[in-house]
């Protein structure tokens, strides 16, 4: 069986638990529907009077200043904290003060304190509500007076009223001096850091040209650091200068003096003259040399003394200019010496006058915040001064409660729907408790789990003695199929006794056992039944028979089984009576005699039925379920619980009997949907009934419907016949 299935087979046995127990759904509805109805009708009328009223926030709390700009932020629990003050002490104790209500809502000759009072106020009485998407309050107020309840809710609007004005200038107050208090201290700080920034600029020397702003100029003292950057540099290159010409003449040679000295921007008298008289000589010797003079003439030997003459002068010469280019590169490298400490003494200076600057500029700094903080906190100390001079609504009643003339306690349609819910809730619930708590059968599934045998038919609910009715009846199938799954179930062919068993009384066992014989013989059977409930006979009853001679009497040896068998007005059908229990006959039923009549009975007719009585707790049942060929068990369908069946099989059991199925009796069908497959036979004769009326009348003829198959509960090898027995 897939989900699906269950889930439905689970709905359907619900639904069949609600049906079953609707009687007892209906009463629970009932009672509870009866319950409310007298219990509001008893209930005390309520008035409710209603005041709508805006509340708004004070903004008197703490703001942010930017400028001349507040922002502020929306509390979104603020009705909800308006709803919680309006139901304190701060609020309730002044109205019930103002209403003398100790008075009004305490009992006839008792005065309630005013907690007990405040409570059922605030507890029985106040009903708080916001109208949604707005500002607007409701406040309402149940009384069994009407005006008194009008009186109520608008003392305390008004209540509430003043109080939220009364805090507001408070907190206007209190707001005020603080911030006073705030402009004070500021404008001390202000002065502080001002004078701080004043003796600054005098110790320090700094000129401010703006000292209320931060971009002014600012300068200080001599600023000498430039120019001995110049000099430094400048002393430096003639160093450099200076180191370049002595290297030039240190290297230079006497006759290529005159030439370097020009390059050097060396000017000396004494060696462009010595120098020139050198080259004069010089030019001489080349002519001497030319006219053919050797180094031995006179004139050669004088030419040449004059050369070493003008050179040895110019050797000199040049060593007085290499010394006086060595004086004045000492003088240079002296001089760049002198002005390397000033240009040190300056940057010092310089970083000195950072360092000033720097503190001056946050202590300027500080003061120019200081002096915006000032100026800000003064602004809000102005919006605190207006506001004192003009005070805000911050709560307004729009409509004013009155009486009213309508009662809204009890709500009656509100009340009565909730006990048809609870009603229905308790009765379902209770049909379902009683459902968990009955073990009895209620399925051919319970039988079939529970003992293990088929069931070989289920008897509707008030079904007719078959032989008391006028012609074929739909009651008659039941027993038909019984008869049929009866024939199914034998153990062997030659078996034809049976006894119907049931684990106690009026489970219908006896009516069971006369329709099933009556259903035989009408088969073409030839059937006995014998009554051996000797402690409750019934059988003669449906037979309209004396019960005065019957099975006791022959078990006693008072007479024959030709002198107790009765003949009935239903052919193949007859009757063995019980007769009357004497002294202490109650167990003859364990005797040799009533073997003998087993035998003699199972060779005369085709089937032989003995009624039983129950087999729990009396001996005559299991004596003959001991002795019968086979034993069919009646289970009334939701009267005994499934132990019970169980000992009853356990019963069969220990006397060596041969149970073969189960007869599930009584079964409700209009409640349990689950047996109308076995029960649809009714609906088969009607339609026979119905055509032969429209056959009488001359109707057109319909198709009737095919007829529904009985359902058996084992599948049977082989069909019996009548030979077979």
């Amino acid at each position: 069986m897939n989900d699906t299935s269950e889930v439905k087979l689970h709905f359907l046995d619900y639904w069949r638990v609600i049906k079953m127990r609707m009687g007892l759904i209906m009463l629970a509805f009932f009672l509870v529907m009866v319950t409310a109805g007298v219990t509001t009708y008893f209930l005390p009328r309520e008035y409710l009077s209603k005041v709508k009223m805006e509340v708004k926030p004070d903004n008197s709390g703490p703001v942010q200043v930017f400028g001349a700009q507040q922002q502020r932020t929306y509390d979104p629990q603020f009705v909800a904290t308006q709803f919680q003050i309006l139901q304190t002490t701060e609020i309730l104790y002044p109205v019930i003060e103002k209403l003398n209500l100790v008075k009004e809502l305490s009992p006839a000759g008792m005065s309630l304190p005013p907690q007990t009072i405040y409570g059922r106020l605030k507890r029985d009485m106040m009903q708080l509500q916001e109208v949604r998407n707005t500002g607007l309050i409701e406040i309402g107020i149940y009384h069994t007076n009407s005006q008194l309840a009008a009186n109520i809710a608008n003392t305390i609007a008004r209540v509430y009223q003043d109080k939220r004005q009364e805090d507001l200038q408070k907190s206007i107050s209190r707001g005020l001096a603080q911030w006073e208090e705030e402009v004070t201290k500021q404008r001390q700080v202000v002065a502080a850091a001002a004078g701080a920034a004043a003796r600054m600029r005098t110790e320090k020397g700094i000129n401010d040209t703006d000292p209320e702003n931060l971009s002014s100029q600012l300068t200080k003292g001599d600023r000498s650091l430039v120019t001995n950057e110049l000099n430094v540099g400048e002393a430096r290159k003639n160093l450099a200068t200076l180191r370049v010409i002595l290297a030039e003449i240190d290297r230079l040679k006497p006759e290529e003096l005159m030439g370097a000295l020009r390059i050097l921007n060396i000017e000396d008298q004494t060696v462009n003259i010595n120098l020139q008289r050198f080259q004069e000589k010089l030019a001489e010797e080349s002519r001497m040399v030319g006219l053919g003079l050797g180094d031995n003439h006179q004139r050669m030997k004088s030419i040449r003394g004059e050369k070493e003459v003008y050179t040895r002068l110019l050797s000199d010469q040049l060593e007085s200019i290499r010394r006086s280019q060595a004086v004045k590169l000492r003088n240079a490298e002296e001089t760049l010496a002198s002005l390397g400490q000033d240009l040190k003494i300056s940057e010092d200076a310089q970083l000195k006058e950072k360092a000033d600057m720097g503190e001056y500029v946050d202590a300027k700094n500080a003061y120019v915040q200081a002096r915006k903080i000032q100026e800000s906190v003064e602004l809000s100390l102005k919006t605190k001064r207006m506001e004192q001079q003009v005070t805000p609504e911050v709560a307004k009643i729009w409509d004013k409660a009155e009486p009213s003339y309508n009662a809204a306690k009890p709500n009656v349609p509100a009340y009565m729907a909730l006990a048809a819910l609870v009603g229905i809730v308790v009765g379902v619930g209770l049909a379902f408790f009683i459902e968990y708590l009955d073990t009895s059968v209620k399925t051919l599934d319970d039988v079939e789990r529970y003992l293990q045998i088929p069931v070989l038919a289920v008897i509707p609910k008030d079904i007719s003695i078959l032989m008391k009715t006028q012609g074929d009846t739909a009651d008659a199938e039941a027993y038909r199929i019984l008869r049929a799954n009866i024939e199914f179930n034998k153990p062997h062919r030659d078996a034809n006794t049976f006894t119907l068993i049931s684990g106690g009384p009026a489970e219908g066992k006896s009516t069971t056992l006369n329709n099933l014989a009556f259903t035989c013989a009408k088969g073409g059977y030839n059937v006995l039944v014998v009554d051996a409930d000797l402690r409750r006979p019934s059988q003669h009853t449906f037979f309209d028979v004396d019960n005065s001679i019957g099975l006791t009497d022959y078990l006693s040896g008072k007479a024959d089984i030709e002198e107790i068998t009765k003949t009935t007005k239903i052919d193949n059908l007859s009757f063995i009576p019980s007769g009357q229990i004497i002294g202490g006959d109650v167990g003859v039923l364990n005797s040799q005699r009533m073997t003998d009549l087993m035998l003699k009975v199972k060779q005369q007719y085709d089937l032989v039925f003995f009624d039983s009585p129950p087999i729990l707790g009396v001996s005559d049942g299991a004596v003959l379920t001991s002795q019968v060929d086979m034993t069919i068990m009646v289970v009334q369908h939701r009267r005994f619980p499934r132990a019970m069946l169980q000992r009853v099989k356990q019963a069969v059991s220990h006397v060596s009997g041969h149970l073969i199925g189960v007869v599930l009796n009584n079964v409700d069908s209009r409640h349990d949907d689950s047996y109308g497959y076995y029960n649809n036979y009714a609906d088969y004769y009607a339609p026979q009934q119905r055509e032969t009326g429209r056959r009488k009348s001359g109707a057109k003829e319909l198709p009737a419907p095919a007829p529904a198959a009985p359902i058996a509960t084992a599948r049977p090898r082989r069909i019996a016949t009548r030979e077979d027995y």
